[in-house]
């Protein structure tokens, strides 16, 4: 868990690297995709496998998603992290990431539940849930009415 936390802040500190850097500060550098192609090489030539472009543009969505390095979990891994870049609302990606470590959810289970919509069929659940709370007082409140005029004498009654 401490090597892949390790790989997971590696990969953040690229991502920095690449967009105040390379890009100084910017979301885009102005030669485009150029900087990251010359980065990938060179990362590559370095230090082997693991840093080709794709991977290099997912870093650099990484640092933007989590611009402070110590918001990233210990809990997961590069995969969960590259998966949870796939969420576009942020509500969704704190839900899933959050689900993700205290259900001790393997990348399987969470790419299933993200591909299922499990954050937006939990919503529909709660909204539907509120609103049968509501109707529930409305018929209480109703009811406790109608028991206290029908336990009322007949001229009390209006």
């Amino acid at each position: 868990r401490a090597a892949n936390f390790a790989m997971v802040q590696a990969y953040w500190y690229i991502g920095e690297s690449n967009i105040e850097e390379e890009q100084s500060g910017k979301q885009r550098a102005e030669y485009g995709e150029e900087v990251v192609k010359q980065l990938s090489e060179r990362l590559t030539k370095f230090y082997g496998k693991g840093f080709n472009e794709r991977n290099l543009w997912y870093m650099k969505k990484f640092y933007q998603t989590w611009p402070k390095v110590n918001a990233l979990r210990s809990e997961l891994s590069w995969t969960h992290y590259r998966l949870l870049l796939k969420v576009e609302k942020n509500d969704a990606r704190d839900f899933y990431m959050q689900e993700a470590i205290e259900g001790n959810w393997n990348t399987r289970t969470l790419e299933r539940q993200i591909n299922s919509l499990y954050y937006e069929r939990m919503l529909l659940t709660q909204k539907k849930g509120k609103e049968l709370v509501k109707a529930e007082r409305k018929v209480k409140k109703r009811s406790c009415i109608q028991v206290i005029l029908s336990k009322t004498p007949m001229y009390l009654n209006f």
